[in-house]
């Protein structure tokens, strides 16, 4: 199987910050001013290295420079060049145009970043298959693995496998318009079909919708119950989505509905919060827990969406007992995979943190559900 491998290093540059993704040039420039350190390059690393470890030799097609090649160097790869000059960084217009220089030259072609990144490989190379290795902010669409580390060894089990008897599935690419997200409303769109390979135990789902009506009342009372058994001296932060937003909720405030809050005192002391902030306000606190909701049909507590509760953030909470999840029943029942996942950057916490945990479905009600490293 020939391989091209994009890599798009400012993807999930906006997350740490609070900008909810990082299409634009603008927002990357914006991300950067507030602080934000690159990831998608070093993930992207950790998902060919493995490959390298399983399949040394491995023949890849991939961009000079930052789109590729620079974050190859010293793996056991056989890394041939685009006859290209070095795109931007920044641009999705490169690319596509990369995409669209290697789609006839390969069988998969392995990206790195997130639902923008993915329109644009769908739009270059719609015939050709697409595995992304995830590394934005949201990440609607199905056709990413779990985790950099899944990818890796998706791509090692396709290329040990038959060649000849290759399996692929369609699954949907879709993204919404960030403008729109950081003004407080969801508008996905499915943008096309791409052909993935068939390894669903290693890749996400596409995120699902909200559930009934009815769950979603029990799920308001499950939120009432949980306000009024903080402690006021603790220090929750409650992440985005609509069901840790109804804590904040149900204090008789308004909570960011796809930005991090912290409360503390039955208050709101920080909206929107950045990462940054969220470490100032730990360090400041007697005890810190983490509201969280879990993503429809994905089933992902962290590392997707909310990446401002980062490594540091956790680690003052104090772990998987600092956990307070939220969820309907019907969400639990449609999980694609019957587990709750954590992708938060660094493989040590991720084992940490992966155990079981109650989860809140209603008032007084309560599932067990295991939290497993991506």
């Amino acid at each position: 199987m020939r391989l091209g491998v994009v890599i798009n290093p400012v993807a999930g540059l906006g997350g740490a910050v609070g900008l909810k993704g990082t299409d634009g040039m603008d927002t990357v420039a914006e991300a950067l001013r507030r602080g934000a350190v690159p990831q998608a390059g070093l993930r992207a690393r950790r998902a060919l290295q493995i490959l390298a470890q399983r399949c040394p030799g491995t023949v890849v097609l991939t961009a000079p420079g930052p789109l590729g090649a620079d974050w190859l160097a010293n793996i056991s790869l056989e890394v041939t060049l685009l006859p290209q000059k070095t795109p931007r960084k920044d641009n999705g217009a490169d690319t596509q145009i990369t995409v669209a220089a290697m789609a006839g030259q390969v069988d998969l072609i392995i990206f790195a970043g997130g639902d923008g990144t993915a329109r644009d490989v769908l739009a270059a190379a719609p015939d050709t298959a697409m595995l992304g290795i995830p590394c934005g902010v949201k990440m609607h669409s199905g056709v990413f693995a779990l985790s950099p580390a899944n990818a890796g060894h998706l791509i090692a089990d396709l290329m040990q496998t038959d060649a000849s008897h290759p399996s692929f599935t369609e699954a949907e690419v879709m993204d919404i318009d960030e403008a729109a997200l950081r003004a407080g409303h969801i508008a996905p769109h499915l943008y096309g079909m791409a052909r993935i390979p068939a390894r669903p135990r290693r890749m996400q789902a596409a995120k699902g919708r909200a559930g009934a009506r009815d769950d979603q009342a029990a799920l308001a009372l499950a939120a009432a119950e949980l306000a009024k058994q903080m402690p006021p001296d603790t220090l929750y932060i409650i992440g985005p989505g609509a069901s840790a937003g109804q804590v904040v909720s149900a204090l008789g405030e308004m909570p960011t509905l796809l930005g991090v809050d912290a409360v503390q005192g039955g208050k709101v002391v920080a909206r929107d919060a950045q990462a940054a902030e969220l470490h100032a306000l730990t360090t400041q606190a007697r005890a810190v827990r983490l509201v969280l909701g879990v993503t429809g049909q994905q089933g992902f507590l962290l590392g997707r969406g909310n990446q401002q509760i980062d490594p540091g953030v956790i680690r003052a909470a104090g772990g998987r007992d600092a956990l307070d999840i939220l969820a309907t029943q019907a969400k639990l029942n449609a999980l694609a995979q019957p587990c709750l996942w954590v992708d938060t950057g660094c493989a040590e916490l991720d084992q940490v943190l992966s155990g079981y945990v109650r989860v809140r479905t209603g008032a007084g009600e309560m599932q067990m559900m295991r939290i497993a490293a991506a």
